[in-house]
This record gives structure tokens, C-alpha cells and sequence, in this order.
């Protein structure tokens, strides 16, 4: 979907405040959006048993990760036209707060995971009041230094592990969510990319949805008609904060480690805005075919290279950057946008 072109304004929404030059979305690429999606998700819900590899399955779970990361960020960075290098911080949000209520507190990931996500978004509407006064590149240095700040807080804090980290124990158990298996990690990495994908479907078409666009659109034309800029910016940060720290809490119990530098990584934060930007920013398959294509990849690279490719995976990121921006700037998304035009 394009930004501002597939929703109708509801009741009261400021029409004028429409980006003009948001393209119109042709008729059939509308059209293909639900069925593509649903095999999509027959073909996922069928995978694990026809591939039984872990190594495979493995892959999956972290394109489902990344494209989920990627559609939070797109709330932020696609819709409301912010660009936050600093999302990472969120993933060590949730990541810590899981990690640390199990293994101080014995609560349930189940628990947990959600909590995680509500001292994110807790967290970013602290760091929005300041920041999100502030746009374009200088919006991007703040969150880098949030970033930054975040993890040298970490590493002091002895509480939380300090520079060591902190680690599942080890166990095998539902209530727990910990598992000596990789296939139920899979399942729960699948129901919650369902439920990121339908909350980003579900916002893009609300009416915060259409304030986003307008706001990305023009800011000050938007605010002169009525619309609450302060109000749904901040919105768009928290609910994208929220969904980051779930998923970050998911990641620390699937790979029963985090520490200051994995959890709250400029280069984790560079690759949440890549998978959205190759894909397509500001549309809802965007972040999705960004990571399906992006992380499989990088994978495949860094298997192929050994020991030797270490870091290989970050120059593959870079030459799909160039070669999409150069080819492709509205992200992969457009090559059926393009397509439907034609047929239309």
C-alpha cells in the first residue's frame, strides 16, 4: 500500500492534509494484497513440517523477527516520516525486562514478553517528548544517542548483569517458554508476526493511520486544520516501541542470552530500518519482503563464507541498499505496484 492513496478519510479527517504527490495505488495491486497474504500464511503454518532442518526453520524465525521489527518501525519511520536509528533500544528494553523478571522474579515469559513491551513503550514516551520535537537528520542523532546512552547504562548496572549480561537457565518447559527444541520458538515467532502484522494493518487504516500520513505529508498544513500532531506522533512512537519490546522479549528467551552489545546494537538498529527500506517504507508488505529477501540471504552468505565472511552479511545489506535505491527507490513493494499499473 502507498502512503495517504488507499484510505478513505473518515469522518472529521482533514482531506487536505493529504500528501499530494502519494501516488495512487492501482486497482490490482489492491486487489492481490488479502489472497497473497493467505498463502503466505498457509505456506509458513505448512513449512515446519515439511522441513524438519532446525538450521532452516531458524532462518524463518528471524525473517519473521526482522519483518516484524521492520513493520514497527515502519509506524514510526514510514508512516509518521520519522527515521529512528535508535529502535534497537527498545528490543534491550524488552529483552532485559524478560530476562531479568525470570530470572529474579521466577515470572513467566508469558508475562514477561508483555511487560517488556509496556516498559518500551513507557520508554519511548519519555524519550518522545524531546525528541519528537525534532525532524530529519536531527531526529535520527537524538535516537542514536539514546542508543547509546541506554547501553552504557546497561553495562554499568550490576543488577542486570552489567557488561557479562544475563542468560536463560536452562530448562524444558511451556510455562517457562523455554524449550530444548527450536519448533515451538517457531510457532510462537509465527503467532506473533500474525499479530504484528494485523496491529500494523489495523493502524495504517485507522484514523492515526491517516493523521500519520498527513503529518509525514506536511506538518505544519495538518496542524492548521485540526489535526493533534504532538498527540499521534507520540502515539505512532509508543505503539512502534511496544511492539519492539514484545519482540525483543521473544528474542532474548529464543537465543537465552543478551548482553549490552547484542541487546542495544547500533548495527541491530541499522538493520530493522534496512529490511523496511528495501522493501518499501510506509506500506504493510514492505518490511516483510525487505526481510524475506534480506535475512535468508545474509544467512546464506555467512554459512557459505565460514569463518572467513565474518561480517559479509553487513556488505550484502549495503549492496541491496545501493542497488534498490538506485533501481527501485520506493523498495521492492513497487515492482508489483508497477505491475498492476500495467494491468490496470
Amino acid at each position: 500500500m502507498t502512503r495517504g492513496s488507499e484510505i478513505a478519510p473518515e469522518a472529521g479527517a482533514p482531506a487536505q492534509a493529504v500528501p499530494e504527490h502519494a501516488p495512487p495505488q492501482p486497482a490490482a495491486a489492491r486487489s492481490w494484497g488479502v489472497p497473497l497474504a493467505a498463502a503466505v500464511t498457509l505456506a509458513l503454518a505448512a513449512f515446519p513440517f515439511a522441513i524438519t532442518d532446525p538450521f532452516y526453520q531458524q532462518i524463518v524465525v528471524m525473517t519473521l523477527m526482522y519483518g516484524a521489527l521492520g513493520a514497527a518501525w515502519n509506524l514510526v519511520g514510514g508512516f509518521l516520516g520519522r527515521i529512528s536509528f535508535g529502535h534497537a533500544v527498545f528490543v534491550g528494553f524488552g529483552a532485559y525486562t524478560t530476562l531479568l523478571l525470570l530470572h529474579h522474579a521466577k515470572v513467566s515469559p508469558w508475562l514477561g514478553i508483555p511487560s517488556g513491551g509496556l516498559i518500551a513503550a513507557a520508554a519511548a514516551f519519555i524519550v518522545g517528548r524531546p525528541t519528537l520535537r525534532l525532524t530529519g537528520h536531527y531526529f535520527a542523532m537524538a535516537t542514536i544517542a539514546v542508543l547509546a546512552v541506554a547501553q552504557v547504562l546497561m553495562v554499568n548496572w550490576r543488577w542486570a548483569g552489567g557488561a557479562v549480561g544475563i542468560e536463560a537457565p536452562i530448562a524444558d518447559s511451556v510455562w517457562l517458554l523455554l524449550f530444548r527444541s527450536r519448533l515451538p520458538y517457531y510457532w510462537i515467532a509465527f503467532a506473533l508476526a500474525l499479530l504484528t502484522l494485523w496491529a500494523t494493518y489495523a493502524l495504517a487504516r485507522s484514523k492515526a493511520g491517516y493523521y500519520w500520513r498527513a503529518i509525514n505529508g506536511d506538518e505544519a498544513a495538518s496542524r492548521s486544520l485540526g489535526v493533534p500532531s504532538e498527540r499521534y506522533k507520540m502515539l505512532a512512537f509508543v505503539l512502534s516501541a511496544a511492539l519492539t519490546g514484545i519482540w525483543g522479549g521473544f528474542y532474548a528467551i529464543y537465543v537465552g542470552f543478551i548482553d549490552p552489545d547484542s541487546a542495544f546494537s547500533l548495527t541491530l538498529s541499522i538493520q530493522i530500518v534496512l529490511v523496511a527500506i528495501l522493501g518499501g517504507v510506509g506500506t504493510i508488505a514492505g518490511p516483510w519482503l525487505g526481510a524475506a529477501l534480506l535475512v535468508p540471504l545474509a544467512e546464506g552468505m555467512r554459512v557459505a563464507m565460514g569463518g572467513s565472511g565474518k561480517g559479509f552479511d553487513l556488505l550484502v545489506y549495503g549492496l541491496a541498499i545501493v542497488l534498490v535505491s538506485l533501481f527501485l527507490p520506493r523498495g521492492l513493494i513497487a515492482l508489483r505496484l508497477r505491475r498492476g499499473a500495467a494491468r490496470g
